[in-house]
């Protein structure tokens, strides 16, 4: 991969509770670079209204929630 590719890490946090999957998406952003992607699988119900507070807090993007069994949040990193 080149030094100006993205890349997009998928954080499995399905069975997990809070503050569980916000805890793995933190970890995973603190090693991501501007313009990745962060694919984040949680079955917590409160998943989406903790992320969409963690992108506002943080400044970053949620690119889009699916409302499926596993809820898959996908999290652009636009600001470090």
């Amino acid at each position: 991969m080149g030094a100006n590719e993205t890349m997009r890490t998928i954080v499995d946090s399905r069975g997990s509770s809070c503050p569980g999957p916000i805890t793995d998406l933190a970890i995973a952003y603190r090693r991501a670079k501007v313009g990745d992607e962060i694919e984040l699988w949680a079955t917590d119900p409160g998943v989406k209204p903790d992320v969409r507070a963690w992108a506002a807090k943080t400044g970053n993007e949620i690119v889009s929630v699916e409302d499926q069994p596993d809820k898959i949040v996908v999290v652009r990193v636009v600001k470090r």
